[in-house]
């Protein structure tokens, strides 16, 4: 084939990715725009996204943005940048006009108006939502809108192994298989967007589907971008036992209770003045708390309470979380209008990404990111849900147009001074994984990373556990080295991606624990059992992870958070 090259090559076809990429060509007439993803952008995670998107819109719910700013600054605990917010939350209102005139088929109050309704941590109703399959209809209405442009070219089902950079350290292009042939091309660009998801399933028990393996803050971190607040993984406080399965916050939103084996709502203990519509990370605390003392319930996949929603009645659980119902039904054989359904925290999001000013700029030049793969700085130590669905939206379109900014200054890379970068790449995954003599299995390392970050950063921390977890992460590395593919088959190889995979879950996981280790104190999601305070003299700062080019433990290095009219408090609710 002749090799593609763009003015802009967006890595990751979902929500940020396609939210950059109708930016991109609507900012200029004549920028080309390439879209690679490893999967057909419609099965992007975004599409699992269930309770709604934040954004103030409706003038007779007491709302603001500044009260929407404080909200989300209060639920980061203080770590989020206060500028950054400031121009999230204004963006964020017409980000979700610009989705309902493109046809995202926001749910209607019987007066006509966009309905909202309550998430945790929010001081009002200021969540819309699409019934509870929010996701599902934003990424249809961003795909469809991003049809009409025909200087948006598709790359579906390529995976990209590597950022390719020229030799002044600027981005170039990406080095990418095409899964359905096995070929791997160099593809130049004068701006690179990452917009790859999370990287959940470093964890054993998560929301994130399959594809969620950090594979875009692994390309980052690999070129020598700094990964930011990395420790902060959000657990969701509602997740099917077994399967990880998201119970969307907006099941507590419409009034749903969380009841322990006493038949009480416990969180009235814990959180008085939210109960189920605490933020996340506290109401996942509180579950370890009634497991500790002994009112949970046991079940074959782990301690779990219930989520009991009977009371609202099936008509109203039939029009606003229907698919709460289909899940429920589906996988645990519970209607949940007449039985209670088992839930336990579950690993859901990461609010550590790839370093980016407000801009969605990375210290790379001619490298943005957006999405949960990047760290805009907006949700700091804790997301507030539904936060996450405009997030994705405002620096989408940030990093889309800035790309172009970049793109009218500079120069395509020709593809001859690539070729040799994609050549060296398919060295290197021929050797590494097909030509060695190694004995190691993919799901083997697989697991044991997943059981040591389950041990060691998981809902509380501690010393002990995160050392033995930032030790054993260099040795389960070694025996990735000796992880051999059987499969020397070219086409849909996915052994290969899955080896590939693997690759980024370590550098992901080996970021994550040793930022945790490093920051002593108890803030947001980052709870440590031997530094139960905050400490903010010594950690109001992001963290920056460096990977060490020699293969020895990460750098980590902090930066202020930046405030701007919200002085840290207490974190009461």
């Amino acid at each position: 084939m002749n090799a593609p090259n763009h003015d802009i090559l967006i890595v990751g076809g979902g929500g940020a990715g396609l939210r950059a990429a109708i930016a991109a060509v609507q900012a200029d007439e004549s920028i080309s725009v390439g879209l690679v993803s490893k999967v057909y952008p419609m099965r992007s995670h975004t599409v699992s996204a269930e309770g709604g998107s934040a954004g103030v819109i409706r003038d007779d719910k007491e709302d603001s943005l500044d009260l929407h700013a404080f909200d989300t600054i209060k639920g980061s605990d203080f770590l989020a940048d206060q500028d950054v917010v400031e121009a999230f939350v204004k963006e964020a209102a017409e980000e979700l006009i610009q989705l309902e005139h493109w046809g995202c088929p926001w749910s209607r109050d019987p007066d006509g108006r966009i309905s909202v309704r309550a998430f945790g941590g929010m001081s009002v109703e200021r969540t819309l939502y699409a019934a509870d399959k929010t996701g599902f209809h934003m990424l249809h209405a961003l795909f469809q809108t991003s049809l009409q442009f025909d200087r948006i070219h598709r790359y579906d089902e390529w995976y990209v192994t590597k950022l390719l950079l020229n030799d002044e350290g600027a981005a170039a292009g990406v080095a990418a298989i095409n899964v359905r042939s096995g070929a791997i091309h160099a593809i130049p660009a004068k701006a690179v967007i990452v917009c790859t998801g999370g990287g959940g399933r470093i964890f054993p028990f998560t929301t994130n589907a399959a594809i969620k393996t950090g594979d875009g803050m692994s390309m980052a971190y690999q070129a020598g971008c700094p990964l930011k607040d990395m420790e902060f993984v959000q657990y969701h406080p509602t997740g099917l036992p077994g399967t990880g399965i998201l119970m969307t916050e907006a099941s507590r939103g419409e009034g749903g209770y969380l009841i322990n084996n006493k038949g009480d709502r416990y969180l009235s203990e814990y959180l008085p003045g939210k109960m189920e519509l605490g933020p996340r990370d506290m109401v996942s605390r509180a579950f370890v708390h009634e497991e500790k003392a002994g009112r949970v319930f046991d079940g074959p996949y782990g301690t779990y309470v219930h989520l009991d929603l009977r009371h609202l009645g099936e008509k109203k659980i039939d029009e606003r979380i229907p698919f709460v119902r289909e899940l429920t039904k589906n996988y645990v054989g519970i209607d949940p209008v007449y039985e209670p359904v088992p839930v336990r925290p579950v690993v859901h999001y990461m609010m550590g990404g790839i370093h980016t000013d407000i801009n969605a700029a990375t210290p790379i030049p001619g490298l943005y990111a957006a999405g949960e793969t990047a760290c805009a700085t907006i949700n700091g130590a804790n997301r507030l849900g539904s936060n996450s669905l405009s997030e994705l939206l405002v620096f989408g379109k940030r990093a889309g147009e800035h790309a172009v900014q970049t793109a009218r200054e500079t120069k395509m890379p020709s593809y001859s001074s690539l070729e040799h970068m994609a050549v060296d790449e398919e060295e290197r995954i021929e050797k590494q994984l097909f030509k060695n003599e190694g004995t190691e299995r993919i799901a083997d390392i697989r697991t044991d990373l997943q059981t040591t970050m389950d041990a060691g950063a998981g809902i509380y921390r501690e010393e002990e556990s995160l050392k033995a977890t930032c030790e054993e992460i260099p040795r389960l590395k070694e025996r990735y080295a000796r992880v051999k593919v059987d499969d020397s088959s070219s086409v849909f190889n996915t052994e290969l991606t899955a080896a590939l995979e693997l690759g980024s879950l370590l550098d992901v996981a080996e970021a994550v624990a040793h930022s945790a280790l490093l920051r002593k104190e108890s803030r947001g999601s980052h709870s440590r059992d031997d530094f139960e305070e905050r400490d903010d003299e010594n950690f109001l700062k992001h963290s920056l992870a460096y990977r060490d080019a020699d293969g020895g433990d990460p750098r980590i290095d902090y930066l202020d958070v930046v405030i701007t009219r919200w002085q840290p408090e207490e974190r009461k609710y």
